[in-house]
């Protein structure tokens, strides 16, 4: 995790590549300077990012949360490759042991990704939370690369706020 160096916010991996800031504000860098068209572009996306933020979770129910209504069962799902070099790697950890640092980066991206894009499938149908989280990994191996798939399903709810 890296701190922004504009707002000072935790942010991850999958926000990296911004010169040191948070998504947030490399959007509102882009909107400063943009043309006006790609300035509304950039608005819009920054307001359906902050309506994104459902709930999460892996139970069905919690004390602390109402369910009004359950809107539909929701699924989003993330393919990464594995490239030669972390599968050489991994393969050599395989055999002497020990933890792979490249896999467990490639698993924690794919982890981060697929819940935002559950996030997102939920914000889509009306819900503000998802209920009953599930994540699957599985691994495609095939003509000699590997590939790791995460889905992730889980019902998309409607909750008293």
């Amino acid at each position: 995790m890296a701190n922004c160096t504009k707002c000072g916010k935790k942010f991850g991996f999958l926000e990296a590549g911004y010169s040191g800031l948070c998504s947030g504000c490399h959007y509102q860098e882009l909107v400063e300077n943009s043309s006006p068209e790609e300035k509304q572009a950039y608005l819009e996306r920054i307001e359906t990012d902050a309506e994104i933020e459902a709930i999460l979770i892996t139970t069905e129910s919690q004390p602390d949360i109402n369910i009004q209504e359950r809107i539909t069962i929701i699924t989003a799902e993330c393919a990464y490759g594995m490239n030669i070099f972390k599968d050489l790697f991994a393969g050599v950890r395989n055999f002497v042991g020990g933890r792979s640092e490249a896999v467990q980066s490639t698993m924690r991206d794919a982890r981060n990704t697929v819940l935002y894009e559950l996030k997102r499938e939920a914000h889509l149908v009306g819900a503000n939370a998802v209920v009953g989280v599930d994540l699957d990994y599985v691994e495609l191996a095939a003509t000699g690369s590997t590939m790791l798939m995460l889905v992730a399903s889980g019902t998309a709810v409607r909750i008293e706020e």
